[in-house]
């Protein structure tokens, strides 16, 4: 019998205010192992950088940690940010990670440095000139180095050459989706943080697919926040970690992620709350039932073949019980395709 869309986890490893980095990845871990037995289809971490609440910066890293302790789930990159790397380091990290764990390895591929423009700049020793976008032409490239090589080629991925890693356009705008439509790519939205051209961008993915050796028809995976707690009230308190921490970032002042606080509301400006309610629109915040019928409504919206849950959660007891609640409300909804 057909299941239910597939769930799947992002993670960034959130620091949390008076905890740790290493505190972050262990739970990290715990979370990708519980995830595993209440049947999410895969694990993916997220590359920012400079960031004082977010431990995923060395993200193949974190991957090979998590895929270590795990055993089924799949695993990946939501995403590297291509810009940052040079594509055939990235083929040799994930061609080394497909080897290590065969079958489980994703690459989701995003644009933007993943930073500010200091630390962007800090992270590689040349900045490319001119209005010219690269991303595409990188895109390919680091295809090429998963193919099999050919006779003569004078630069290889070892690993990678030859490795099925599945790579993925990661987006945020209607760019995103030109490309993954053009090169027959499955296509994650970033509606967890920017929804606003959701509807667009999966419109133009869609109309625009080009079957390839990877995928034969369009595939979309769409971020999507839920805080779940055993009632409406508690939910939405777990909450107020997560838009304190837009309200910080928009400030220029990112933080660790902050404890919950009580009538967090109350204390916003105008422009802040209509700020939240923009980023954080493709959002269920509640008890069981109310996460339910908030799922629902949205993949009936979308049309989404897969959602990327992300549970930005101080307390980790909390932010498990949250992912646990979700994977029970997935099972009571409607039945879908298959997963890529």
């Amino acid at each position: 019998m057909p299941e239910p869309i597939p769930f799947s986890v992002l993670d960034l490893a959130p620091i949390v205010e008076g905890g740790s980095a290493g505190q972050a990845l262990r739970n990290s871990l715990d979370l990708a192992q519980h995830a595993e037995r209440w049947g999410y289809h895969r694990f993916w971490l997220a590359e920012h950088h400079n960031m004082p609440g977010v431990a995923s910066a060395a993200t193949s890293v974190l991957i090979g940690h998590v895929a270590a302790g795990t055993r089924t789930i799949r695993v990946g990159a939501g995403g590297i940010m291509l810009p940052n790397h040079a594509p055939l380091m990235v083929a040799e990290q994930f061609g080394t990670l497909e080897a290590l764990f065969p079958g489980r390895i994703d690459l989701g591929l995003g644009r933007a440095p993943g930073s500010d423009q200091v630390t962007a700049r800090a992270l590689r020793r040349t900045i490319p000139t001119g209005p010219m976008d690269t991303f595409p032409q990188e895109v390919q490239e680091l295809m090429g180095y998963f193919r099999e090589p050919e006779p003569g080629q004078l630069v290889r991925a070892v690993p990678g050459a030859g490795a099925h890693v599945p790579i993925w356009i990661l987006g945020s705008s209607l760019f995103g989706a030109h490309l993954a439509a053009a090169l027959g790519l499955p296509y994650a939205f970033a509606s967890h943080f920017a929804p606003g051209m959701m509807m667009q961008a999966i419109e133009v993915y869609r109309e625009r697919f080009e079957p390839s050796e990877q995928l034969d028809r369009p595939y979309v995976m769409l971020g999507f926040n839920v805080f779940a707690a055993d009632t409406d009230d508690e939910a939405r308190r777990l909450m107020t970690s997560m838009q304190q921490a837009f309200v910080n970032l928009r400030k220029g002042r990112p933080t660790p992620l902050q404890p919950p606080v009580d009538d967090f509301e109350s204390q916003l400006q105008p422009f802040e709350r209509a700020m939240l309610d923009e980023v954080l629109s493709c959002t269920a915040a509640g008890s069981p039932e109310t996460v339910r019928a908030g799922l629902e409504s949205f993949i009936a919206r979308t049309g989404a073949d897969e959602l990327m849950i992300t549970s930005q959660i101080y307390d980790h007891a909390a932010r498990l019980r949250s992912y646990q609640i979700t994977a029970d409300a997935r099972a009571a909804l409607a039945p879908a395709a298959s997963a890529v």
